[in-house]
């Protein structure tokens, strides 16, 4: 299976504070749910320990929105929450 990043979910996934790796360990090993428009959402927490827009935070979380083709995920966007 490979994980493949449209070019909006990289530029978000930079905006954001997320990265490829993270984002592809989402999608492998993260949780998995139904979202709209018949794509699937996938969760993951990481520690993060570290500031983000001039506060400190302990941990990230990253969920990436994808849709199915073949055997691959094509990730369409992707959003960081920090906690």
């Amino acid at each position: 299976m490979a994980v493949r990043l449209h070019p909006h979910a990289v530029a978000r996934m930079r905006e954001r504070g997320g990265t490829e790796e993270e984002v592809r360990v989402t999608v492998q090993n993260g949780e998995r749910f139904e979202a709209k428009f018949g794509r699937i959402g996938f969760r993951s927490n990481f520690t993060f320990d570290g500031r983000w827009q001039g506060k400190h935070y302990a941990n990230k979380q990253i969920e990436a929105y994808a849709v199915q083709e073949g055997t691959d995920w094509l990730v369409i966007t992707v959003i960081v929450k920090y906690f």
